[in-house]
């Protein structure tokens, strides 16, 4: 079974709103209060009338390396220190007070860090009353003696307001009055509450100018508290249940039941006009300034009640007072209010007290009030993120949607926004140095609030009745006024009715008292007197026909011509409709081609910021392109010149190698053939021992041969002996003996004995050195190394190890042993000790440090040494085979 759907009901569109094109930016002023003390750290500074400059303070600039600098931020006008609240007022909220009463609405709220003083200046202090105070005044003092009577308005819970006639208002009245016979409640009392008396000054309040005098006015107030994103009334009395308990917010009885019950949250409706409204929220009719701030200030106690008992805090919420002026023009006689809802505007006020913009880890909350502070934070940032968008969508020509749903404070105030009203916004601020971070973030979010426009509202449309409707009827109420006070006025001060003047206008009736059944005077004199009223009469009625008639025939006259100048202003309508419709397709084409111009403006910005960052990429690669072809360059150079220097490097070191290959090779050959002809020498030094121990009985001792000729190879060559060669080869640079005779470096070790011998090696022309070092050598064709050791008998033995010194490429000297000499002393009486000079004896270790100047070493080692090195860390030893005599 298929069931048919129930459709929707249609939803009924929106009266048409007159469109305007003005738009105005949001005004925003900057508020600065004093210093808690004077040595505080301040980080505000105030520079002009519309300019403020942050200072980061020092701590703050220790901590980040100086990051954060000085930064000044512009307002519409800057209030410092020295600002009176009546100064803050008239350049405030004194024109949203005036457009109140001429039928705009308008939105002020105050914004900034807890502490910055936001309530002062909405609330104020006794002796400073702050803006709401000062508002109630202007108005209360502008349509005082334009307030029609109580009940005359009515609100219709759908966010307008009705007309009640002159009876049902009168019930109203007295029902209120005998409720308010017996007093219930402190708001009954006459007196104004001690408590703000200071904060009401009637004589201080302003005046507004060109009050509509042919209206009545009345005004409602009503107030509210957004915490947690629920809507709370502040106004609203709690129905007495005399058995039914009441619970606190902590879930507990409360002891009685005239303590806090918890507020029922409400909800936001939207109305026929798509304005949006909180729905059943109270609205009280108010007539002076001390009654409307008494209703306020009711409303602020319950406040504060409802914070202590659900422990919370009252800076985490958003106060909303809301003063809604209904006006509605007075009837042709200028006497009662016209009965026609479709004439009455009502135009509101909302004076919003918005919660601290602090971080949630700088309220130290815990728990659920770490969350409540977060859905505060969370609709701040809401209002913030509206702001954005609409920001972007006028500048940039978009159509994003706004999230005004989002939070319960942008949905309430979202008409205001897309035109509705004039939208002011005061900011706060305390120049504590503790207070900067959060004060920079609210003079960022300030700044880009002043780049919003909100469309201008229009003027609402006049009734056609004439004005001066209200002067002339009082003018006319005195004048007949005075005539009956001339004529002796009415009776036990009844007003006069029409009856009595008709009958003071009829000549005075005689006597008519009969003492005597003879009289007859007394009848005569009456019946003369009533037919003289009765000619009176006829005359009269004579004279209203004529009058009735005359007037008759003027107000058929007056009623053509009127008919004629309707007929006239209707046809002047439909032109001027017409009109306005060409206008209005003009002003949208217009429109359409400003946003239009502005998203090709933009867009043209866009391409030519692309376009210059472009052309800076290409200059960059061209100068990038240069730099790196010139290192190119460079580097190919440097590359030839590289390999023409390793070119010739390499073949250098290619000769270099061939000849130090060759040398090396000769040097190994040669030593070779010295170790044999060495071995050779000890085997027939042994023969020749051998033989003539055999001849001689008493032989002649032979000579031992030298520690050098004692060490056995590592390993006999299979070879036959070489022919003993003469002397090597003098390598190149051999010195020239042109100049002179040769000299020689005497190279005695510190380590040698002195001999008393007579025999002592002489050598003349001779540099004597304890080392060798390269200034002595190059001075020098000869070198000579005196060397002692103890012989196998025990005795010193000293060996002259000769040498030739020639130069090598590198620029040092190098020495080449040609000969050894040795130089021996024998003591005929002495035992004979065979002593090996590689056993240890005491007198050793004296020569550890001299190991190097063994006979085999020095003679099978030279030593090189470049320029410069200071016989350093430049030796190098070359392996050259020594010379020995045969």
């Amino acid at each position: 079974m298929i069931r048919p759907t129930k459709g929707k009901t249609p939803r009924r569109p929106a009266p048409k709103k007159p469109s305007n094109n003005q738009k105005d930016p949001v005004g925003v002023y900057c508020r600065v209060r004093p210093l808690g003390a004077e040595d505080e750290e301040c980080c505000v500074e105030v520079i002009s009338s519309t300019t403020i400059q942050l200072h980061a303070p020092d701590g703050l600039k220790a901590n980040r390396n100086g990051e954060f600098k000085e930064t000044q931020y512009s307002f519409k006008k800057v209030f410092g220190i020295k600002t009176t609240q009546r100064e803050l007022f008239e350049e405030v909220a004194k024109p949203l007070v005036e457009d109140l009463i001429h039928c705009k609405n308008g939105l002020l709220f105050t914004y900034g860090v807890t502490g910055s003083g936001k309530t002062f200046t909405m609330t104020g202090s006794p002796g400073q009353g702050g803006l709401l105070p000062r508002s109630l005044g202007m108005i209360f003092n502008s349509i005082g003696p334009f307030q029609a009577k109580r009940f005359v308005f009515k609100p219709d819970d759908k966010n307008g307001m009705e007309v009640q006639n002159q009876v049902d208002a009168l019930l109203e009245r007295q029902k209120r009055d005998s409720q308010q016979s017996v007093p219930k409640t402190p708001s009954s009392r006459q007196k104004v509450d001690p408590e703000f008396a200071d904060m009401i000054s009637p004589e201080d309040s302003c005046k507004a100018d060109a009050i509509d005098e042919d209206s009545s006015y009345s005004v409602f107030v009503s107030y509210i508290e957004i915490y947690n994103n629920y809507i709370y009334d502040l106004l609203e009395e709690a129905p007495f249940d005399p058995i039914k308990p009441k619970w606190n917010g902590a879930g507990t009885p409360l002891r009685n039941n005239t303590e806090f019950i918890p507020p029922q949250s409400k909800i936001l409706r939207e109305d026929q006009n798509h304005n949006m409204y909180v729905a059943g929220c109270t609205e009280v009719e108010v007539k002076s300034t001390e009654e409307a701030f008494e209703v306020f200030w009711r409303g602020q106690k319950k406040r504060r009640i409802a914070n202590t008992q659900l422990n919370r805090e009252s800076s985490r919420s958003h106060s909303v007072f809301i003063i809604k002026l209904a006006q509605a023009p007075l009837d042709a006689d200028g006497d009662n209010v016209l009965q026609d809802k479709n004439q009455v505007n009502v135009s509101q006020l909302c004076l919003v007290d918005l919660a601290g913009s602090e971080r949630t880890s700088r309220t130290r909350a815990e728990g659920s009030r770490l969350r409540e502070a977060g859905n505060i934070n969370q609709s701040l940032m809401t209002l913030r993120t509206c702001i954005e968008v609409l920001r972007e969508n006028q500048m940039c020509g978009t159509n994003k949607m706004v999230p005004y749903r989002d939070s319960k404070v942008t949905h309430l105030f979202k008409n205001y926004f897309d035109g509705e009203g004039k939208v002011r916004m005061v900011v706060c601020v305390n120049p504590k140095a503790d207070d900067y971070e959060e004060t920079m973030l609210v003079m960022r979010f300030a700044e880009m609030t002043q780049e919003v426009e909100v469309a201008r509202p229009v003027d609402r449309p006049i009734c056609g009745f004439a004005a001066g409707r209200r002067q002339r009827n009082q003018a006319f109420k005195e004048e007949l006024s005075r005539r009956l006070e001339e004529r002796g006025g009415p009776v036990d001060g009844e007003p006069p009715s029409a009856l009595s003047q008709l009958l003071q206008s009829l000549p005075p009736l005689p006597p008519c008292e009969i003492s005597d059944p003879a009289d007859d005077h007394t009848f005569p004199r009456v019946i003369e007197c009533l037919e003289k009223r009765l000619k009176v009469r006829q005359m009269l009625t004579e004279e209203y026909n004529k009058a009735a008639n005359m007037l008759k025939s003027m107000l058929q006259e007056l009623d053509g011509k009127l008919m004629s100048k309707e007929n006239f202003i209707h046809e002047q309508r439909g032109k001027l409709g017409e009109k306005d419709k060409m206008i209005q397709n003009q002003k949208n084409e217009i429109d359409r081609l400003e946003k239009k111009s502005k998203m090709l403006e933009y867009k043209i910005d866009i391409l030519q910021k692309t376009t210059n960052i472009y052309e800076e990429d290409k200059r960059a690669l061209q100068h990038e392109l240069e730099s790196r072809e010139q290192r190119l360059h460079r580097e190919l150079s440097e590359k030839k010149r590289m390999e023409a220097r390793l070119q010739g490097m390499v073949t250098d070191e290619k000769l270099r190698w061939q000849k130090e290959c060759e040398r090396r090779v000769n040097a190994k050959e040669l030593e070779m053939q010295n170790k044999l002809w060495v071995k050779d020498e000890k085997l027939k030094q042994l023969k020749a021992i051998v033989t003539e121990s055999k001849t001689d009985s008493r032989p002649e001792k032979p000579q031992r041969p030298s520690r050098e000729k004692d060490r056995v190879p590592a390993k006999r060559s299979a070879s036959p002996s070489p022919i003993p060669t003469g002397p090597p080869v003098r390598p190149l640079h051999r010195r020239s003996h042109s100049a002179g005779a040769e000299r020689w470096v005497d190279h005695k070790p510190p380590t040698n004995v002195e001999l008393d011998t007579v025999m002592q090696p002489t050598v003349p022309n001779a540099i004597k050195v304890t080392a060798p070092s390269e200034k002595a050598l190059s001075k020098c064709d000869k070198y000579m190394l005196t060397h002692q050791e103890v012989a196998s008998d025990g005795e010193i033995q000293t060996k002259l190890i000769k040498g030739e010194v020639f130069k090598t490429r590198g620029g040092g000297q190098a020495v080449q042993f040609t000969d050894i000499e040795t130089l021996k002393q024998e003591n005929p009486v002495a035992p004979s000790r065979k002593r090996r000079s590689s056993e240890t004896g005491p007198n050793q270790e004296e020569h550890r440090d001299g190991d190097w100047t063994d006979v085999e070493t020095r003679c099978s080692v030279a030593v090189e040494m470049r320029a410069g090195s200071n016989l350093g860390p430049g030796y190098q030893h070359h392996g050259y085979p020594k010379r020995r005599k045969p």
